[in-house]
C-alpha cells in the first residue's frame, strides 16, 4: 500500500505534469471506485487542473475548486501515459478502475489489481467532505508536528505502539511499512505500549519516524510515478525482508503473521534478543 513518502511523491508528480492543464474526459470503468454521485466526475471536464495535495495517504487533484480525491489502498496506483490510448475502457475488463485524459492527449489511470477491490474515488466540493480526511490524525511531518505533539499523542495510551503508529485517526499516513522501518531505527518492540515508554524512548521513536519519512520522500522526489514502488521497496531495511539479513546487526530479520497482514523486526535490534510469539505460525506448525 502506499504511504506518505510514495503518495508525497504522486502529488509531486502530479504538480509537475497535471497542473496547468485541462481535464478532456474522465471515464469509469468500475463503477463501484466512485464513493459519491454528486458532483459527477464528467463535471470535471473542460476545468484546469490547479493543484495536487495529499491527506495521509489520500490524493487531492484539485480541478478548478472541485476535488478527485482518491485512496489507493492495498493494490491500487496511480499509471502515467504522455499519450493516453484513445481505446474506450471496457468495464469490469482489467485492472483500470477509472481514466483521466488531460487536453494535450496526457492523462493518467487509477488501477487496481487482485479481486478485494478497495480503491476509492470522491469527487467533492472540499476534501474535508472525504469522511476519512475529516477524521485523519496530524502529519508527521507537518512542521508543527514537534515532539511535544508526538509525546502528547502517545500519553497516556494502552496500545502497542505498532497499532498506534498505523492509525489514521491518531497519525496520518504512516502505514505497516514504515512503522516497521521506524520501530527498527528505533530499536523498539513493535508491542512496546505506547503510553509506557519513557521520556528517552520517545525522544528516540519521534527522531526515528522523522528520519525514515524524511528520507523516503528525499528518494522518491522527482521520480515518475512508474518507479515509486522499487523507490520503497529499495529502501526497506526490515519490512518484507522476512528470512533475510539486518543490515545493522546481521541477525535474520523475522515475522509476525496476522489475518491481512504481516510484521517485521529484527529481535537483536528490538527485543533483546528474543523472538515474538506468532501465533499464527504456531498454530500452522502444530
Amino acid at each position: 500500500m502506499p504511504e506518505l513518502p510514495e503518495v508525497e511523491g504522486l502529488a509531486a508528480f502530479l504538480r509537475e505534469r497535471a497542473v496547468g492543464r485541462v481535464v478532456a474526459r474522465v471515464d469509469v470503468a468500475s463503477i463501484n471506485v466512485l464513493k459519491t454521485f454528486d458532483p459527477p466526475p464528467t463535471s470535471l471536464a473542460g476545468l484546469e487542473v490547479t493543484g495536487a495535495d495529499r491527506h495521509g495517504k489520500w490524493l487531492d487533484l484539485d480541478v478548478s475548486g472541485l476535488h478527485l480525491v482518491f485512496h489507493l489502498s492495498k493494490a491500487g496506483w496511480l499509471r502515467w501515459s504522455d499519450e493516453l490510448r484513445e481505446t474506450p475502457l471496457k468495464p469490469g475488463k482489467g485492472p483500470i478502475a477509472l481514466r483521466v485524459a488531460l487536453d494535450d492527449g496526457s492523462g493518467f489511470d487509477l488501477t487496481e489489481a487482485g479481486t478485494k477491490k478497495r480503491l476509492a474515488v470522491h469527487v467533492v466540493r472540499d476534501a474535508t467532505q472525504v469522511p476519512q480526511i475529516a477524521s485523519l490524525g496530524p502529519d508527521p511531518l507537518d512542521p508543527s508536528f514537534d515532539r511535544a505533539a508526538f509525546g502528547a499523542l502517545l500519553a497516556g495510551r494502552r496500545m502497542q505502539v505498532k497499532g498506534l503508529l498505523r492509525d489514521q485517526s491518531v497519525l496520518s499516513g504512516v502505514g505497516n511499512a514504515y512503522s516497521d522501518e521506524a520501530l527498527h531505527a528505533a530499536k523498539m518492540s513493535p508491542f512496546a505500549i505506547a503510553g509506557s515508554l519513557d521520556e528517552a524512548r520517545v525522544d528516540e521513536l519521534y527522531a526515528a519516524l522523522q528520519q525514515v519519512l524524511r528520507d523516503a520522500v528525499a528518494g522518491a522526489a522527482g521520480k515518475p510515478a512508474i518507479e515509486l514502488k522499487d523507490a520503497k521497496r529499495s529502501g526497506m531495511r526490515v519490512h518484507g525482508r522476512t528470512g533475510q539479513a539486518c543490515p545493522v546487526c546481521g541477525d535474520v530479520v523475522r515475522e509476525v503473521s496476522f489475518a491481512d497482514s504481516a510484521l517485521q523486526y529484527c529481535a537483536t535490534c528490538q527485543t533483546g534478543g528474543k523472538p515474538l510469539a506468532d501465533r499464527r505460525m504456531s498454530r500452522l506448525l502444530k
